[in-house]
């Protein structure tokens, strides 16, 4: 008996369609779940990747600039200061300072570590008392430093009394005043008004002033010379007042140091410049005639201010105008 196939009825068709629409989803799930796993392997790889390469270049940055101690590194610039009240009541202070009081009297010191209201330079304690003194409290003070001289005769194994050394505690007392007379000046009175508005601005230039001063440490002699210019600002001051402050500040216990110093500020204060430069060259006889006692040594001492100070090319022509760059 012979038997005919059948086409596929409608509930076969869908059946079968179904079938091969779940083959066909079957596949592409699992090519989306193979592309998955690939796309996160690679993903991984290349975050693992861009972690070494990040790992490289931090290595690559070190390398490439060596390690340095933290005390070769240059300091940070300073942060500007703000103004503040604190400064203003300062000012406020310090003009309150130069101004009398409510009740007359009028202070005795100014806002200038330099010079005092009454013209004095760094005066000491006993500056005003000497400066102040009658006759006879002068002759009290010459009397009272010849019994020291006396005394110091004694103690260095000398007979005061023999004929050589009558007269010395009185020439010594005498002579150490006039070394020290310095303490007695009087700034106002040496400038003495000598300042002239000429409309000058190029540097003027006093060199080679013989300074004689005393050691401050031994109570023995350190001479030199000592060369001051400055750049006025329109106005100058005379000529021989220069060699006369630098005397005025020798004519006391010094140091070389603190008399260049003193030198050059009592300048910018009184004359107002656009700057100045003080060089003092000297020899000790505190370190020729004992210590070391080197005599040929000498010491040189410098102080700028203002322009001086910042153009270093004003500063190396003074230097070649007074001759120490030639030597």
């Amino acid at each position: 008996m012979v038997q005919f196939e059948h086409p596929p009825t409608d509930s076969e068709g869908p059946a079968g369609s179904s079938a091969s629409a779940n083959g066909d989803s079957t596949k592409k799930d699992r090519k989306s779940k193979h592309s998955k796993k690939r796309a996160a392997e690679g993903s991984k790889s290349l975050n693992n990747g861009s972690s070494h390469g990040h790992a490289l270049a931090e290595r690559r940055s070190s390398v490439s600039k060596p390690a340095r101690d933290f005390r070769d590194m240059p300091e940070p610039p300073p942060k500007k200061k703000k103004k503040t009240k604190s400064s203003s009541s300062s000012q406020t202070a310090v003009a309150a300072a130069a101004t009398p009081t409510e009740t007359g009297e009028v202070s005795t010191r100014s806002p200038s570590p330099v010079i005092d209201f009454d013209g004095l330079s760094r005066p000491s304690l006993g500056t005003r008392e000497r400066l102040d003194e009658n006759a006879q409290q002068k002759e009290e003070r010459l009397a009272r430093m010849k019994g020291a001289v006396r005394t110091l005769l004694e103690c260095v194994g000398e007979d005061p009394d023999r004929e050589g050394l009558l007269a010395t505690p009185e020439r010594y007392a005498k002579a150490m005043l006039f070394f020290t007379k310095g303490y007695q000046e009087n700034v106002r009175d040496i400038v003495n008004g000598a300042i002239f508005q000429e409309g000058h601005n190029e540097m003027v230039i006093v060199k080679d002033i013989e300074v004689f001063s005393m050691c401050e440490h031994h109570l023995v002699p350190f001479t030199g010379k000592m060369h001051i210019g400055y750049i006025p600002s329109n106005a100058v001051i005379g000529i021989s007042k220069l060699p006369r402050i630098a005397e005025m500040f020798a004519r006391r216990l010094q140091i070389q140091e603190r008399l260049t110093r003193e030198v050059a500020n009592a300048i910018m204060e009184i004359l107002k410049p656009q700057g100045v430069h003080v060089v003092m060259e000297s020899s000790h006889l505190c370190m020729v005639m004992r210590g070391v006692e080197k005599t040929s040594s000498s010491t040189i001492t410098s102080c700028v201010l203002g322009c001086f100070e910042r153009k270093e090319k004003t500063r190396n022509e003074f230097l070649s105008l007074i001759g120490v760059n030639r030597r």
